[in-house]
């Protein structure tokens, strides 16, 4: 009999009931038990969810107060020392780990954070120490599996592998002395998860799908050769997915694996591993057939026909049809978009949505005679039916582009000693990344004007006193470069979204980015075009008061794709193009304006990086590069022009992010210890380089002393009239308090550096 499963589903809840619950504990208006008792509350009502949409196989453990990452470093007792030695319970050790810990005698700081392959999901990078004993550590899993078993549910526990484990962590130690322990603790839970009643358990080893060298390979089949022969009656699924598994695909199937679970839809080469190297009879396979990772509904027509052509290789009844990935990336419900227009609304399925479709389509797979079906004809009809909004004079202006129009004049160093001259900044130039806090007060004017309880005026006029007080704050702290705050803003990609033709908006699509941090990304429905200016009239007000440089703050074209749920009828090139000429329209207005210092974000450039080296150029960079050049291409040489990188291991790509011909970039660095210093030494990087130098995603203020040395550490590597100082992101998540701290240590650090180099070199 087919059966379906889902892989992962969207834990904030419905109306991010999570997300404002765990923000109380960290404020201490609520107690763990209190915490923990809502929380279940909370996994108890999705689960009866998932009984009544006829899912058969339930996932268990996906859940996670913070991140998935992080609850196997816990689970398996990868706690570092500096984290025990706090002393406090383990909840609060967790939180520690994910978001650092002040107390008077010295800071500490949080883990690593990294975008989860290529999503704008982060995860907390595992530390595995020298020292560490890994031994198991907590019941949560177990509990878990419990309360579902004991309501009905047929639960499947959901485990990070270890092979991906020990492929994201970062070692302070030797790597290989984990493998043989960790393959003893996975032994372990296996035993507790068997001795629960539990049937399948699913273990993710989604590094699988990126390339894998001959040490990777033997280090994946050391691990399993060890755990899969004492699982005995527990059948033991092997979840992928972003991608296929096509250099590992004969080993794996070769293994005491009970399931494969397959992506069909990133999958390139999944459909033709099967079908030239055929599918184990004593597996089953999880198809990967419903999108989890866009919110478009699915073309039954073109899903059926896959299945179709898997039941020619797997009987049917060995198939269990499932999601591509987690729903973990899609909004939870399209229930709460009440005031979308239903013309647009029955386009798209979210995750609750997606649960259905997972059983329609269970249900026409098992049907001799589908065609006929009246569901399956009305979503074909629907797919051939989409209205857009299609703008021939865009089509053709992308059409027309040529080389020239993605080059810009003259050579980034001759631009260097025009932008010196015209700006005349001191060396170590200090500034922020964009946005300030946004306080209550912020969110309710914002909320009052969409409300229609401020008028046009009155709003503008409320965000004109926000800008004033961040510049004179600003200008209090003694930063050299300004900023207006972003107070206009709720999310640097749906407010240029909003402000842009071909673009759809949700009132509650949101998505979790990382622990209690949630976006809501906007739809690219139809074809984008600037039809008014969008930040202009702000920047030039914040500018007028002010005779420091103010940078005018834009979201660039790839992050604005990229961080959208994007069409899938034409391709990421052409939306790329699209909005890049759009952007850059807003880019010729600000330098009109008199703006000096363009800053375009492009924090999410490496997010859709093709898990594999030999797809980066010819899928993804090549008119990545060229987007972002055709943003800056035609502005003077004397006006600068910034952007800035979010949480991504950059080194790779260092090259072709020098190729995109900014003037300067920020990175966020702090939490990998400036790491990428190094590599930008290396590779003689040409461009003025801003690595953040503390990290705002963590509530502690650092000392001037220790962004001193944090400078003195990047002055070893980067010559002095390269280096901006800044902290590693914006700080619209961050309290004013600590944020203003923060800046008033950097500017005192800045100067203190400043000075230390002057006296040096006069002597």
């Amino acid at each position: 009999m087919l059966q379906n499963t889902i892989i992962g589903y969207p834990r904030i809840g419905s109306q991010r009931e999570l997300k404002f619950l765990t923000e109380k504990y960290f404020r201490k208006e609520v107690s763990e038990a209190e915490l923990r008792k809502e929380a279940e509350e909370l996994r108890l009502s999705q689960w009866r969810m998932f009984k009544g949409k006829h899912i058969d196989w339930v996932p268990c453990g996906d859940f996670s107060f913070y991140d998935g990452m992080l609850d196997t470093a816990c689970l398996l007792g990868a706690i570092p020392a500096a984290y025990k030695a706090l002393g406090l319970k383990a909840l609060d050790t967790y939180f520690a780990m994910a978001r650092g810990y002040q107390r008077e005698q010295g800071d500490v700081k949080a883990l690593p954070m990294r975008k989860w392959f290529n999503t704008n999901y982060h995860y907390i990078v595992p530390v595995l120490e020298d020292s560490m004993e890994l031994r198991l550590s907590g019941d949560d899993l177990f509990t878990m599996c419990g309360q579902a078993l004991s309501i009905g549910i047929q639960a499947k526990p959901v485990l990070i592998g270890p092979f991906t484990f020990l492929k994201l962590a970062r070692y302070q130690g030797k790597k290989a002395r984990f493998a043989g322990k960790l393959a003893a603790l996975y032994i372990e839970i296996l035993a507790k998860l068997r001795a629960l009643g539990v049937q399948w358990v699913q273990v993710e080893e989604p590094a699988l799908v990126t390339d894998l060298c001959l040490e990777d390979i033997e280090l994946f089949r050391e691990l399993y050769s060890a755990i899969l022969p004492s699982k005995g009656s527990l059948r033991v699924l092997l979840q992928t997915y972003f991608g296929d598994i096509r250099d590992i695909y004969r080993d794996v199937a070769a293994m005491q694996f009970d399931g494969l679970g397959l992506d069909f839809v990133e999958g390139k080469q999944t459909l033709s591993l099967i079908r030239n190297n055929g599918f184990p009879k004593d597996k089953t396979l999880f198809a990967g057939v419903v999108n989890g990772r866009n919110i478009w509904r699915n073309d039954y027509e073109k899903t059926l026909a896959l299945l179709e052509t898997l039941a020619s290789y797997v009987e049917k009844d060995r198939i269990v049809l499932s999601t591509s990935c987690s729903l973990l990336h899609v909004p939870y419900t399209l229930g709460n978009e009440a005031a979308m227009d239903k013309k647009y609304k029955c386009h798209f399925a979210f995750a609750q949505e997606k649960l259905d479709e997972l059983q329609v389509l269970q249900e026409l797979f098992a049907s001799a005679n589908y065609t006929q079906n009246k569901l399956y004809r009305e979503n074909v009809a629907l797919i051939r039916a989409r209205e857009q909004f299609a703008d021939k004079e865009v089509q053709d202006a992308v059409a027309a582009l040529q080389g020239k129009q993605f080059v810009r004049k003259p050579a980034v160093e001759q631009r260097r000693k025009l932008q010196q001259a015209a700006l005349d900044l001191p060396i170590l130039p200090t500034t922020t990344i964009g946005s300030f806090p946004q306080t209550k007060e912020v969110k309710r004017i914002r909320k009052a004007f969409k409300r229609g309880k401020l008028t046009a005026e009155e709003y503008t006029q409320h965000i004109r006193e926000k800008i004033a007080a961040c510049i004179a704050l600003q200008e209090e702290i003694g930063l050299d470069v300004l900023v207006h705050g972003e107070f206009e803003r709720n999310d640097m990609v749906e407010y240029f979204g909003e402000n842009l033709q071909g673009f759809l908006f949700t009132q509650k699509a949101w998505v979790q980015s990382y622990g209690t941090r949630c976006v809501k990304p906007p739809i690219i429905w139809g074809d984008v075009k600037r039809t008014n200016p969008i930040t202009v009239g702000y920047i030039t007000y914040a500018q007028s008061l002010t005779k420091k440089p103010m940078k005018g703050m834009l979201t660039g074209p790839v992050t604005i794709l990229n961080w959208s749920f994007s069409r899938e009828d034409i391709e990421p090139r052409e939306m790329a193009f699209q909005i890049a000429l759009a952007i850059r329209d807003e880019v010729l207005a600000l330098e009109a304006a008199g703006i000096r210092i363009i800053q375009i974000d492009e924090a999410a450039f490496k997010e859709k990086l093709p898990l594999r080296h030999t797809d980066w150029h010819k899928e993804y960079l090549d008119w990545a590069i060229a987007a972002f050049r055709l943003v800056h291409q035609s502005v003077k040489p004397a006006t600068q022009i910034h952007t800035h990188m979010c949480y991504s291991e950059f080194e790779k790509i260092i090259k072709e992010i020098d190729a995109m011909d900014a003037d300067v970039i920020t990175f966020e660095a702090a939490r990998s210890n400036l790491s990428i210093v190094d590599t930008l030494q290396r590779m003689h990087f040409r461009t003025e380089v801003g690595p953040g130098v503390y990290d705002i995603h963590s509530p502690r203020v650092p000392s001037v002393q220790e962004i001193e040395q944090s400078i003195y550490n990047i002055l070893k590597k980067i010559p002095k009239e390269k280096l901006w100082i800044n902290p590693d992101c914006g700080l619209k998540t961050r309290g004013r308090k600590e944020a203003v701290a923060s800046l008033k240590n950097l500017v005192a650090a800045a100067k203190e550096v400043r000075q230390q180099l002057k006296e040096t070199s006069v002597s």
